[in-house]
C-alpha cells in the first residue's frame, strides 16, 4: 500500500496567487497530488515555473472563456489515465473537471459552478451536479473506488456556515442545493473531513470584501469526498485555514491506496 497526501485548493487565480507565495508554499507542503480550481489561466498563458515544477507532472483545463474557470492537478505519480470532463459539451466547455485514474482509485477535480448571478446560473449548477452524479456512478459501476474533490460550491448543514439563518434563500446554501448534497452522499459517498472533525467553526472560504475571514465569519464548501468502499483507505482529512493568498484555503487528506 502507498501513502498518499492530497490538497485541493480554490486559488482564485493561479498566475494571482503567484505572486503571493505559492510555490514556496507548495514546495514547503509537498503533497502527493495538488488539486487546484479556479486558474483563470489557458496553460499556454502560465510561466514555466507553475508548468514544470520538479517532482511533479502537471495536467490543465481550461475553459473556452479566457481568464474564468479552469482546473489543474499536479502530481508526484503519473496517473494510468487522465481526462478532462464528463463527456458532454455543455458542461465541458467551461473548463471544470480534470478525471486522474491511478488504478486503484479514480480522482476527479472539479471546480463546480457557482449559482448566485441568475436563476439560469443556478439551473446550470444543478443541472452540473446531475451530470456529475451520472458520471461518478458510472464510474462505480466499473468497479472504481472514486475521490471528488474541490470547491463544490454549497454549504451542505449548517454547522458548516457561520451563518446559516441569514444565508437560507442564498445560493450555496438554499434547500434544493443541500437536498443534492443529501442525495449525492445517499448514493455512497462520505465526506472526509466529517469523519475527522463534527466541530463547528471550520471553513475553507471567507468573503474577501467584508474581511470575514479576520472574523471567521466563513463557509465551509470545499471538500474530499470518498465512494464508501474506500472511507477504511482514509486515515485524515483537514483543512488549512491558516494559508493565505485567495478567498479559500486548502483541504486536504491523507489516505492508502494500491500500487497497481
Amino acid at each position: 500500500m502507498q501513502h498518499a497526501r492530497a490538497l485541493s485548493w480554490n486559488v482564485n487565480g493561479v498566475r494571482a496567487v503567484l505572486k503571493k507565495g505559492f510555490l514556496d508554499w507548495f514546495a514547503g507542503e509537498s503533497p502527493d497530488i495538488l488539486c487546484i480550481q479556479e486558474t483563470k489561466a489557458w496553460a499556454e498563458q502560465l510561466p514555466e515555473s507553475l508548468t514544470n515544477i520538479p517532482g511533479y507532472h502537471a495536467f490543465y483545463c481550461s475553459g473556452e472563456r479566457k481568464g474564468y474557470s479552469g482546473v489543474a492537478l499536479y502530481t508526484k505519480v503519473p496517473p494510468q489515465d487522465v481526462s478532462y470532463g464528463f463527456g458532454n459539451e455543455t458542461y465541458d466547455k467551461e473548463g471544470r473537471t480534470i478525471v486522474a485514474d491511478y488504478g486503484d482509485f479514480v480522482l476527479l477535480n472539479i471546480y463546480f459552478p457557482n449559482g448566485r448571478s441568475s436563476q439560469e446560473r443556478l439551473d446550470y449548477k444543478m443541472d452540473f451536479y446531475d451530470a456529475f452524479l451520472a458520471f461518478t456512478e458510472g464510474l462505480k459501476a466499473q468497479g472504481k473506488n472514486v475521490l471528488v474533490c474541490g470547491d463544490v460550491n454549497t454549504a451542505h448543514k449548517a454547522i458548516d456556515l457561520a451563518r446559516p439563518k441569514e444565508n437560507e434563500n442564498t445560493s450555496g446554501f438554499l434547500p434544493l442545493e443541500r437536498a443534492w448534497l443529501d442525495k449525492f452522499l445517499d448514493h455512497g459517498y462520505v465526506d472526509t473531513f466529517r469523519m475527522f472533525n463534527d466541530q463547528p467553526g471550520n471553513y475553507s472560504y471567507w468573503d474577501m470584501i467584508t474581511r470575514a475571514r479576520d472574523r471567521n465569519v466563513g463557509w465551509r464548501i470545499d471538500y474530499f469526498f470518498a465512494n464508501e468502499g474506500f472511507r477504511e483507505n482514509i486515515s485524515n482529512a483537514f483543512i488549512l485555514p491558516e494559508v493565505m493568498g485567495s478567498d479559500h484555503c486548502p483541504v486536504g487528506i491523507e489516505f492508502q491506496y494500491e500500487v497497481p
